[in-house]
């Protein structure tokens, strides 16, 4: 069942589609009518909301802030019209979570586990994403909740919570730096380095502390997932950069990927340019099981980081 208005979700479709035959087609309307209601849209709003082009449409500025509106809106209404159908609440909806890897690999876990051990009835879906889709899905009312690292103001959502996360190095146990309490950049870049990928705020922000040092750094090992990092380390090919949350390397922890390895603090002043941040949508209400477990989620991440 649609709640939408029809404009909206004639838009919403030939947003998706890039045309309006194939919206038409998909909503089994004839074409003029997903015209006529883009064209009233685009008055009443007085912009226009797509760029014409001979082998479709595309969304302007305008459109795209439209279009995460409009998604946030037909989320809500499925949310609801689910809600009335089964006679259950908010409390019994499920929440969902979108996340960098660095969070799906305890921190969100571990939270959903102590949520449903309060609320059992509450399922959750976890999308472990870049760093700016996290913040994107949010926005769009795809996820209730992002937990992601952030580099400078955020304006599209609501920041629960921002703490300054330090970076630290994957060390193999036995490691000549292995005991140390920590290591300047410098000397990190004298081993073999696994590094991610250039379009992510921890690679961003090392090779902006290289270059300030006047370092050329060319990395043995070029890979945005953390498991083959971390086996790349325990097999003595070199270090590996992580995200410290407090909890790494927990003696008694018995996770795989923390076998065979310690952590060592990097000190540089550029890696305090980044945040962890758990953000919401700004404009729209939550659910209640999607605020009690954003409260849950903050406690957790500024528990981590407490000294």
């Amino acid at each position: 069942m649609q709640l939408l208005p029809v404009n909206l979700a004639y838009f919403l479709e030939v947003a998706r589609t890039g045309s309006v035959t194939e919206a038409a087609h998909a909503l089994n309307v004839a074409p003029s009518a997903i015209s006529r209601q883009i064209a009233k849209l685009e008055s009443g709003i007085g912009v226009p909301l797509f760029a014409r082009h001979p082998r479709g449409m595309t969304l302007t500025e305008a459109g795209s802030r439209l279009l995460a509106h409009a998604r946030r809106t037909e989320t809500e209404s499925t949310t609801l019209v689910e809600e009335l159908r089964t006679g259950r609440g908010a409390e019994a909806r499920s929440v969902a979570v979108a996340c960098s890897e660095g969070f799906a690999r305890r921190l969100v876990p571990r939270a959903i586990t102590d949520f449903r051990r309060e609320h059992p009835d509450v399922a959750f879906r976890v999308d472990v994403v870049g760093r700016q889709e996290a913040t994107r899905r949010v926005v769009e009312g795809l996820a209730d909740v992002a937990v992601t690292y952030t580099m400078g103001p955020q304006h599209d959502v609501r920041v629960e919570c921002a703490v300054v996360v330090p970076v630290a190095a994957i060390v193999p146990l036995g490691h000549d730096i292995a005991g140390r309490d920590r290591i300047g950049l410098a000397d990190l870049c004298a081993y073999p380095l696994a590094l991610a990928s250039p379009g992510t705020s921890q690679r961003e922000l090392f090779d902006i502390g290289a270059q300030l040092e006047g370092i050329t750094v060319r990395p043995a090992l070029v890979c945005d997932s953390l498991a083959p990092q971390y086996e790349f380390v325990r097999s003595g090919g070199g270090l590996a950069l992580v995200g410290d949350l407090g909890d790494l390397g927990d003696p008694g922890d018995g996770e795989r990927d923390t076998e065979g390895v310690t952590y060592v603090p990097v000190e540089h002043p550029v890696f305090r340019q980044r945040e962890a941040q758990v953000q919401t949508a700004t404009g729209r209400r939550p659910s209640w099981s999607a605020t009690q477990f954003t409260e849950l989620l903050v406690a957790s991440l500024r528990r981590d980081r407490s000294p």
